[in-house]
C-alpha cells in the first residue's frame, strides 16, 4: 500500500507532456500537441494583420483563408459594429502590411451584417478603400457574397462623389484597373449623376474617352504623356503636370531623365518600391542628389506615418534593394550603402513609439520545422521563422537587456516518439543592435538546417537551468507546440516560483491560426500579433504594467 501511494504521488506530481491536454480548456493543435484556442476576435486580429496568403506549414492558403472567413462570420454574428470598428482601426491606421484582409472582411459585413451594420460598412468604405485598387478589390470580394443591389451601388457611388476633383483625376489615371475591374466597368454599373462639370468631364473621359476643356490638368497631362517619344519630352510633361509613374508609357521607364522628374514629387510608398529601378537606370548612385533625396525622405518619421508605410514594406525593400536584384529576378543593380542604412532605420521608425522599458527580455525564437513553411503576408521566401528574426530586432534595438535563443536540435536523429526534431534545446542567436536587417535575415536562414521540434516551454526551462533573471519572455511562434515534457504555462509557473521573479510571457503569433500557448486566465501572459505596428507599444505597456 505504501509503495502504491508513493507511485500515485509521483504520478500526480509529474508534469503533463504537451502531447496531452493540461486541462479541459486546451484543444489539439495541428501538430498533435495541445494549446489554448483563441477566440474569434483574436483570430480576426491575426487575419487582418498577417493575412492568409501563402498559407502555413499545416494549412494551404485556401484552407487558412476559409477558416479565417468563418472566423469573420462569427465576429459579425456576435457583434457586427465591433467587427466594423476593428476593420476600420487596423486598416485606417496602417497596422497591417496589406489591406486585402480588411477589404474582404468589410465586404463580408456588407453582405452578412444586420441592416445597421451593412449601412455602417458602406459609410466606412472610403476609409478602408482609400485608393482605386482597394475599390476594385472590395467590389470583387463583395460580389462573391451578395448582388450589386441599391445599397452597394449607393456606397460605391458615394466613394466617387467624396473624391475632390484633383484626387479623382489621380485615382482614374493612377489606378486604372485590377482584378478584371476598371473604373469604366464600375461607372457603367452605378450610373452616377455628376455634381459638377469637372466631375462629369472625368466620368465621360473614363467611360467614353471624351476629351474636353473641363478635364483636370492631371488627366490632360496623362493624355499628352502617352504621346511622348523620348525621356526628355516625358520628363518635361511629368514636371509640368505633376504626373506619376503609372502614367508613363512602359518603354520610357528605362530613362534616367524620367525617373529624375518622377522622384521630385514621388509618394513615399512608390519611392520605396522603385529604389531598384532608380538604381538600374543610374539615377540612384553613391553621393548623388537622388541618394540624398531618398535618404532624407526615409529619415522623415512623420512622412512615414502619414504615408501609412508598414514595416514589412520597408523590410522587403531592404531585403530586395540590399540584395541588388528583384524578388522575381527582374534586373540587377548596385545598391547604395547609405540608402540601405536609411531603410534599416526606417524599418524601426515605422513601428509605433518604441520606447525602452529597462526590463530583462528573453527572446525565444521558434525556428522549428513548422515555422519554415508558408509565408508572412504573401511575401516570397519570407517564412514565419525569418520574419521572427526581423520582429525580434525591434526589441534588440530598443532594450539593453535582452537575450535571444532558438529552438534547435541538441542531438541528431529522430526524437519525441520517432518524430523529426531530435533532442531539442535552446541555442543562442547572436543578434546585435548594430546588425543590418539583411544580415539578420541571412542569420535566420542559416539556422534552418538546425531546426528542432517545437517545445515552447524551452525558454523558461533554459532560463531556470542557467539561473537567468528574466522579466519578460517573448516567444515568436505558431503555437504548434508538441515536443516537450511540460507545458509552457507550467514551465513559467515553475520559473516564477524557483527564481522569485513575477516573470511575464508574451506570445507573438506569426501565423493566423487559432492556437496560443498563453493561458487566457493568467494576467501575466499576453497574446499579440507579429508585425502589428502597435505591438512594440503593447509589449512595452505590458512589461511596465
Amino acid at each position: 500500500m505504501a509503495k502504491y501511494l508513493k507511485n500515485a504521488a509521483q504520478t500526480v506530481a509529474a508534469p503533463t507532456p504537451q502531447s496531452k491536454p493540461l486541462d479541459e480548456r486546451q484543444v489539439a493543435n495541428s501538430a498533435g500537441g495541445y494549446a489554448y484556442p483563441v477566440d474569434c476576435w483574436k483570430r480576426m486580429d491575426r487575419f487582418l494583420i498577417l493575412g492568409s496568403e501563402g498559407g502555413s506549414y499545416y494549412a494551404s492558403e485556401k484552407t487558412l483563408t476559409a477558416q479565417n472567413v468563418q472566423c469573420v462570420k462569427e465576429c459579425i454574428k456576435e457583434d457586427g459594429m465591433r467587427t466594423l470598428a476593428k476593420i476600420v482601426d487596423i486598416s485606417d491606421k496602417g497596422r497591417a502590411p496589406k489591406n486585402d484582409p480588411a477589404l474582404l472582411s468589410l465586404a463580408m459585413l456588407a453582405a452578412y451584417g444586420k441592416e445597421k451594420e451593412r449601412q455602417g460598412a458602406f459609410q466606412m468604405l472610403p476609409r478602408v478603400a482609400r485608393i482605386g485598387t482597394h475599390l476594385f478589390h472590395f467590389v470583387d470580394y463583395v460580389l462573391t457574397f451578395r448582388s450589386f443591389g441599391r445599397g452597394l451601388k449607393g456606397a460605391v457611388r458615394d466613394w466617387y462623389f467624396e473624391q475632390k476633383t484633383d484626387r479623382l483625376a489621380d485615382q482614374v489615371t493612377k489606378y486604372q484597373q485590377r482584378d478584371g475591374w476598371s473604373h469604366r466597368d464600375i461607372l457603367r454599373l452605378i450610373r452616377p449623376k455628376p455634381s459638377s462639370e469637372e466631375m462629369n468631364a472625368i466620368f465621360r473621359w473614363v467611360v467614353k474617352s471624351e476629351v474636353s476643356e473641363n478635364l483636370p490638368k492631371r488627366i490632360l497631362g496623362h493624355i499628352e504623356l502617352q504621346k511622348a517619344t523620348n525621356g526628355k519630352e516625358a520628363a518635361k510633361l511629368i514636371r509640368e503636370y505633376g504626373l506619376v509613374r503609372e502614367s508613363v508609357p512602359t518603354e520610357l521607364l528605362k530613362e534616367k531623365e524620367v525617373w529624375a522628374a518622377l522622384l521630385e514629387n514621388m509618394p513615399m510608398t512608390a519611392m520605396i518600391r522603385n529604389l531598384g529601378n532608380m538604381s538600374k537606370c543610374g539615377l540612384l548612385a553613391p553621393m548623388s542628389e537622388a541618394a540624398k533625396t531618398v535618404v532624407k525622405a526615409l529619415n522623415d518619421r512623420e512622412q512615414l506615418k502619414k504615408a501609412r508605410v508598414h514595416p514589412i514594406q520597408i523590410l522587403v525593400a531592404a531585403k530586395t534593394y540590399g540584395g541588388g536584384r528583384g524578388l522575381r529576378g527582374s534586373g540587377e543593380w548596385n545598391p547604395v550603402a547609405n540608402v540601405v542604412d536609411a531603410l534599416d532605420e526606417a524599418y524601426y521608425a515605422a513601428f509605433d513609439n518604441i520606447e525602452p522599458t529597462g526590463k530583462r527580455f528573453y527572446l525565444g525564437m521558434d525556428i522549428s520545422g513548422s515555422m519554415w513553411g508558408g509565408v508572412v503576408a504573401g511575401i516570397p521566401e519570407f517564412t514565419p521563422a525569418i520574419a521572427s528574426g526581423a520582429m525580434a530586432m525591434v526589441t534588440v534595438r530598443s532594450e539593453e537587456n535582452n537575450y535571444a535563443a532558438g529552438f534547435t536540435q541538441a542531438g541528431g536523429g529522430m526524437g519525441y516518439g520517432g518524430r523529426w526534431g531530435g533532442n531539442t534545446a535552446m541555442t543562442p542567436i547572436a543578434f546585435s543592435k548594430k546588425q543590418r536587417l539583411d544580415d539578420v535575415l541571412k542569420l535566420m536562414r542559416a539556422l534552418e538546417a538546425r531546426m528542432g521540434g517545437t517545445d515552447c516551454a524551452l525558454p523558461m526551462i533554459d532560463a531556470l537551468k542557467n539561473k537567468m533573471a528574466i522579466d519578460v519572455f517573448v516567444i515568436f511562434t505558431d503555437s504548434e507546440t508538441w515536443a516537450g515534457t511540460i507545458h509552457p504555462t507550467k514551465a513559467l509557473e515553475e520559473y516564477r516560483q524557483k527564481m522569485g521573479i513575477p516573470a511575464k510571457l508574451v506570445v507573438m503569433a506569426m501565423v493566423p491560426n487559432n492556437f496560443t500557448i498563453a493561458d487566457p486566465k493568467d494576467g501575466g501572459m499576453l497574446d499579440v500579433v507579429g508585425f502589428d505596428t502597435n505591438t512594440p507599444t503593447i509589449i512595452g505597456d505590458f512589461a511596465r504594467e
